[in-house]
């Protein structure tokens, strides 16, 4: 039997080898199965929301307020005992899904959403959770979400950067390895945009040659191409070398574009007012019309007017609800102004941070914060395939630890992913001698969701 079969052996070696240049370079383009969205727009609530005085809510902690929490905690808390949130929660919409008073806006198209409530993650640090809720490993190590939906998909427009990041200043947390392409052909690393000035021409500084013309450059262009292209062929078609000259044609093509799809100036005065004219806002618009003119994922790191993420750690109920009434409005004119457009249908919206906050109190009664807290914490979903106005699992009474239905970060990404029509356990790239994944060995769909 070893005499016959070996020779079988030899011929699955074989076909190893004559795979792996084609599972190093960029894949077929196309979803794995008919996908219900075509983009995303990730809203992150850098720092992490509270899911008591938002999405979840708790009574039974006004019961046992002051009282210290027990059983396993990540670590021994400075605590005056349960903090019951002092904001009230209402139903709304035909589906009476409770939200929070502090988020008028976004309670008003809650029909359109879905709210996780059993989220959890595996540290409550920002840094390692930031990493693992864009990139699904806690070290700074992996590909992006964007970047492997880019890998994955490819851009619907060959004239902007597929993925594309908005953010108020350069000094977010982690900052450049949440969105980074790591191993993964550089074509699929993000363009970053600081959004603090929004004339277009800060926006996409440097993309236009004051000193040559369009059609001067395209020869420049070609025929730095033609010899790229010769020291490509003798270079065995290098990866790293392709993607740099990919990213000289998308730059000389943004030239054209860019200057259109990045002027919010252009919209209309009833459309700027009802995003509102905060960085944040501005970010949404911008998203809005990034997607509208093929970008396949963008993300918006949210900091408020006095560059303040959602991290409440003393004055808690102070500051979520001055963050609440910053990025309220804009969320839900990014989901109905979509929804007007007919792009909601297959545009994912998700508003939610890397973990949650506390039920218990951080620090004296005088001012007293949320800690960060990453067993339990509430997403929200809008479009893009998932059922609207529905809530999915659930935290304990208290909001200390996903109980029904828990959705770890792997499970979010796997399921992300499969509304984009991609199967998390297929969309691979080998790298170092073995395949990596966004979802490692993990991660299970929660096809509950969808619609």
């Amino acid at each position: 039997m070893l005499k016959r079969i070996t020779a079988g052996f030899g011929y699955i070696g074989l076909a190893g080898l004559l795979d792996q240049p084609a599972r190093a370079g960029t894949p077929k383009l196309g979803p794995h199965f008919a996908p219900k969205a075509k983009r995303v727009i990730f809203l992150f609530m850098n720092g992490g929301p509270s899911h008591i005085d938002t999405f979840d809510p708790k009574p039974a902690l006004k019961k046992y307020e002051n009282t210290q929490p027990t059983g396993q905690i990540y670590k021994k808390p400075n605590t005056t005992g349960f903090m019951p949130s002092p904001f009230k929660f209402a139903r709304h919409g035909q589906s009476g899904i409770e939200v929070s008073e502090t988020l008028p806006h976004i309670s008003q198209v809650i029909d359109e959403c879905c709210v996780i409530r059993s989220m959890y993650t595996d540290i409550p640090n920002h840094e390692p959770a930031l990493l693992q809720m864009h990139t699904g490993n806690v070290q700074p190590i992996r590909p992006s979400i964007g970047s492997w939906l880019q890998y994955g998909l490819g851009s619907e427009n060959e004239n902007l950067p597929g993925y594309v990041v908005l953010r108020p200043t350069n000094k977010i947390v982690v900052g450049p390895a949440l969105w980074s392409s790591s191993f993964l052909p550089a074509q699929h690393q993000a363009a970053s945009v600081i959004t603090a000035d929004m004339k277009v021409d800060k926006l996409v500084a440097n993309v236009r040659n004051p000193n040559i013309t369009y059609k001067e450059q395209r020869q420049q262009l070609d025929l730095l191409g033609r010899l790229n292209r010769l020291h490509l062929a003798k270079r065995d078609n290098d990866l790293e070398l392709n993607a740099q000259i990919k990213a000289m044609e998308t730059a000389y093509r943004m030239q054209f574009e860019a200057m259109d799809s990045f002027d919010i100036e252009k919209e209309n005065p009833a459309t700027r007012d009802k995003y509102g004219h905060t960085p944040f806002a501005n970010s949404c618009l911008l998203a809005r019309r990034l997607v509208e003119s093929g970008v396949r994922y963008v993300g918006v790191y949210y900091v408020n007017n006095g560059n303040q993420p959602w991290d409440t750690h003393k004055k808690h109920n102070e500051n979520h609800l001055k963050l609440c009434q910053d990025s309220d409005k804009a969320t839900a004119a990014l989901i109905s102004d979509l929804k007007e457009r007919g792009l909601l249908d297959d545009t994912m919206v998700i508003w939610g941070g890397e973990f949650g906050r506390t039920p218990y109190a951080q620090n004296d009664k005088s001012g007293a914060g949320r800690d960060h807290h990453n067993t339990a914490f509430s997403m929200l979903l809008a479009g893009g395939g998932v059922k609207g106005g529905f809530t999915y699992g659930s935290s304990d009474e208290f909001g200390m630890r996903a109980q029904e239905k828990p959705m770890h970060v792997h499970d979010f990404h796997a399921t992300i992913l499969h509304l984009m029509g991609l199967d998390h356990e297929r969309l691979t790239y080998r790298w170092s001698g073995r395949d990596f994944r966004l979802t490692d060995i993990h991660g299970n769909v929660a096809h509950d969701i969808i619609a």
